[in-house]
């Protein structure tokens, strides 16, 4: 995300041809599905823990909907914090970006999932949004039937100069899929390596699958491969797909179980980094830089302002850290008067 960020904002035109910088921003392209999938699998898994813990379904299921209302909210939040920094009006406030596909997206995959009563059913609808959101892409950005909706709500479904960032077709099918992993994985624990290395296989197939996909001819005549096609969809879902499991296997390695890594630690902040960097990247404050470096020196700044953000991310640890203690040191503090039955502080 980072990377993806900062050399699209920071690199000079001149150099925007060159293989080394085109494979960069393909890496980093990976960066936007990645952070739906993992909303997708962590929504999962939260519900289901709530469950586990004597929650009722609906409940649980309430949590999950105003989970995502709330990251729906955080998307104009955003918006508005950027608009405030760097101007552009109304119509920079109603951009479509990725907060805003990711919350509206959580929305239908929890209406969804609290529709299916069983486990098989929710894996089968979870599929069956995954298929939709993917092979509807190309129509739904060509069709005119959608010429008629009011342009900031047309831009949730394809498209827009200056509208959109990201669309829910096909960026809802990653959390689909997410979800659709959750479901797989969070069963019984005494099967949670097989559950793995299933998926392993099953997402390397997905992505040889897309990849061989992409040399046969196109099944829809208005197909961009790199943003609208089917094909690349499954490539890069089958590549990231096979990060859990692969990730899993890491934490059963020596070196996996020393401790949270940086890049561990960056994604339990994800949200944050998100928030902060994207202003810093392409706002007023670094309006020097924008596409005046070379692709070196572009990478060079990426990893400086990459060192500069988990720098911030270790502070903003150490002050959460430091109000959960103040938190703790206050109830310790409290007593109760067995007279009036009311914490008393000594």
């Amino acid at each position: 995300m980072i990377e993806a960020h900062t050399l699209d904002s920071w690199t000079r035109v001149a150099d925007r041809n060159r293989p080394s910088y085109q494979w960069a921003i393909v890496l980093g392209g990976f960066g936007a599905p990645i952070f739906l999938f993992l909303a997708g699998v962590a929504m999962v898994l939260a519900i289901n823990a709530r469950m586990r813990r004597g929650m009722s379904g609906e409940d649980a299921g309430g949590r999950a909907t105003r989970r995502a209302w709330e990251v729906f909210g955080f998307a104009f939040l955003f918006r508005l914090q950027s608009v405030a920094i760097s101007g552009g009006g109304l119509r920079a406030f109603l951009k479509v970006d990725i907060l805003n596909v990711m919350g509206v997206s959580m929305l239908i995959a929890v209406w969804l999932l609290r529709a299916c009563r069983t486990t098989r059913l929710r894996l089968m609808v979870m599929l069956a949004a995954t298929l939709v959101a993917a092979m509807l892409t190309p129509p739904v950005r060509s069709t005119p039937w959608l010429d008629w909706l009011p342009d900031p709500i047309e831009a949730y479904l394809r498209p827009s100069t200056g509208r959109s960032n990201f669309t829910l077709f096909p960026w809802a099918g990653f959390l689909f899929a997410g979800a659709l992993v959750g479901v797989f994985l969070d069963r019984d624990r005494a099967t949670e390596t097989r559950r793995n290395l299933i998926l392993l296989i099953a997402g390397a197939a997905i992505a040889a699958v897309g990849y061989g996909a992409s040399y046969l001819p196109a099944i829809y005549a208005e197909t961009s491969y790199w943003t609208s096609s089917p094909t690349f969809f499954f490539l890069r879902l089958g590549l990231i797909a096979t990060l859990v499991p692969l990730s899993y296997l890491w934490t059963r390695t020596p070196l996996g179980q020393w401790g949270p890594s940086p890049v561990q630690e960056f994604g339990i902040a994800s949200l944050f980094v998100y928030w902060i960097h994207v202003e810093m990247v392409y706002g007023v404050v670094s309006t020097p830089l924008h596409r005046i470096l070379t692709f070196e020196q572009a990478a060079v700044a990426m990893a400086i302002f990459s060192a500069f953000l988990f720098t911030l991310v270790r502070l903003k640890q150490r002050w959460s850290y430091c109000r959960v203690g103040e938190k703790s040191t206050t109830i310790a503090s409290l007593r109760v008067d067995p007279a009036s039955n009311r914490p008393q502080s000594g």
